[in-house]
């Protein structure tokens, strides 16, 4: 079995993800085993390939919402809830590029041109797209700057502070596992997942810009092939690291996502009010509220 073995990373302290060229994902529980001796203890060291990072990126999300699974909410999806996703999409686009080019400032001064001009293509790329989110939020009526200005969802604001602090670090190489663990789930959202959240909307009123851009419609899956292959060609510690971090992102999208989903209508509708300090009539008399009954609710606050 050994010798199937291409690459692997602990993420865990008894959490180690294995990962063979064909794709094929294990994951190593230390504590499952009768024997203390942990056989994926020491640091891969080989070099990688491009289906074992496969295995390595998308093991790592999978295992960090899989701690959430038993508990994850499942609401119907409302307008309400789609407005606040738009002003989470904001607050995680707004400083992408920013964050990205002081990442690659620093690659630079470290004698790593390679990871430099990665973020810097990736910085020119993620350019606008909070733009995307305001106009979606004016077409909805929203008064999109004012909202923005005043509100972050509670869920999302971890996220956000994560990014940020990734990317001031000496070696800011995690960076690149935040930025895999959102495009690769945005990536997984198809046509008919934004025809759903259009059908939510006012007649004749387009607010699925962001949602469009950041689907299988836009460049995002394109993002995820290019991250991949440039993952796969760092070295061992490299890719190490931006593997750990994909997990870590997860766990915290996937709280900060289940912590948005638990809201009511009205909750969401109370928060909005007090970041604008005005009434939103609109909002609380709309046949699109929610009610208790569950189903699937659009992850779009969560690009």
């Amino acid at each position: 079995m050994a010798q199937l073995v291409t690459e692997w990373v602990k993420v865990t302290s008894d959490i180690s993800i294995i990962a063979r060229i064909s794709g094929e994902v294990l994951f190593h529980n230390l504590s499952g085993t009768k024997e203390e001796v942990d056989p994926f203890a020491t640091p891969m060291t080989g070099a990688g390939t491009l289906g074992s990072t496969v295995g390595l990126l998308d093991g790592a999300i999978n295992l960090g919402f899989a701690e959430i699974e038993d508990r994850l909410a499942r609401p119907e999806p409302t307008l309400v809830a789609y407005i606040v996703a738009l002003v989470g999409a904001y607050h995680t686009s707004v400083n992408t590029p920013r964050n990205l080019r002081r990442a690659a400032e620093r690659f630079e001064a470290l004698g790593r041109p390679e990871v430099a001009a990665y973020l810097e293509v990736r910085a020119r790329e993620e350019t606008g797209h909070d733009r995307l989110a305001l106009k979606d939020l004016h077409a909805l009526g929203m008064p999109a700057d004012r909202l923005v200005a005043n509100f972050i969802p509670e869920g999302i604001s971890p996220l956000c502070e994560r990014f940020d602090n990734l990317c001031i670090q000496d070696y800011p190489i995690g960076c690149i596992g935040y930025s895999y663990c959102l495009e690769r789930i945005a990536a997984l959202k198809q046509r008919s997942d934004i025809e759903k959240v259009q059908a939510l909307c006012p007649t004749g009123v387009d607010a699925t810009r962001f949602l469009r851009s950041h689907s299988s419609l836009g460049s995002e899956v394109s993002h995820v092939e290019e991250t991949i292959e440039f993952v796969a060609s760092l070295p061992a510690n490299d890719r190490t690291s931006v593997v750990q971090e994909t997990y870590q992102s997860a766990v915290i999208l996937a709280e900060g996502y289940n912590h948005e989903l638990l809201k009511s209508d009205e909750q969401m509708i109370e928060e909005l009010e007090r970041a604008l300090g005005e009434a939103l009539p609109r909002l609380r008399g709309s046949y699109l509220m929610r009610d208790e009954t569950r189903g699937a609710r659009s992850a779009a606050w969560a690009e």
